[in-house]
């Protein structure tokens, strides 16, 4: 019998550079994976469509922030296909009601505007400010490098994310119904996605497994990939790889 398909899914404007130290370390144990690639898809349900008409069998599906959405809607589409399940500095709830969502319209539709009007990159460098571990906000590397990364993604991308974001649905009952070895990851700074939140979701999931990553905010694959590396091998074991 073949083992399962295993799929990294990025985040937000974000590529293979987000899992590069993953994908290198499941490149090392002779694990075949693949990183997903969003196009222009505008919901999140045709990227999750899309990673599942490439794979007909059994999925072990590994999402990161947006990509963690993505994750949710192949377990909402194709739940029996999953062999588990990894959500990484990620959430589950609906855009918020009134003006808490409104805020958060506002403030996506205005990175957007940056994008478009001074570059992408430049919109990076505004949004990343808050997003990894205060200590790491004058690493040059890891800023440049992130930086970059959204920067081979064009603004045009970014609108079409940004409105699959604005129109999550709520996945509360999705992760009641996952029945697979989960790992929920978090970096212990990460402000966008709080931990709170991750417990939240480990309530929701039986037998779920958190994991807390010290000095690392949201961006916590590439700020600690030694430790995401870590727990994502040792996902992939619980769950038969």
């Amino acid at each position: 019998m073949s083992r399962p398909a295993v799929v990294l899914i990025p985040g937000l404007m974000c590529d293979a550079g987000l899992w590069a130290e993953q994908s290198a370390a499941l490149r090392g144990r002779a694990i075949p994976h693949e990183v997903a690639d969003h196009g222009q898809a505008s919901s999140l349900s045709a990227m999750a469509q899309a990673i599942l008409g490439r794979h007909e069998g059994p999925l072990l599906a590994a999402g990161h922030s947006m990509g963690g959405r993505v994750a949710l809607e192949i377990a909402r589409l194709a739940g029996p296909r999953l062999r588990g399940l990894a959500l990484l500095d990620t959430g589950y709830r609906p855009l918020a009601a009134g003006e808490a969502g409104e805020r958060e319209r506002r403030s996506r539709l205005a990175l957007l505007d940056q994008a478009r009007h001074e570059g992408v990159r430049s919109m990076a460098l505004r949004w990343v400010q808050g997003m990894v571990h205060p200590m790491r906000d004058t690493d040059t590397a890891l800023i440049g490098a992130i930086a970059d990364m959204f920067a081979r993604r064009s603004a045009e991308v970014f609108s079409a994310q940004i409105q699959a974001l604005l129109q999550r649905p709520d996945a509360s009952a999705v992760l009641a119904q996952v029945r697979c070895p989960t790992l929920l990851l978090c970096g212990e700074q990460d402000h966008w996605s709080p931990p709170a939140q991750h417990r939240e979701m480990q309530q929701l999931i039986p037998g779920s497994e958190l994991v807390l990553v010290p000095e690392a905010g949201h961006m916590a694959p590439m700020e600690r990939p030694a430790a995401v590396t870590a727990a994502l091998l040792s996902w992939l074991e619980r769950a038969g790889w």
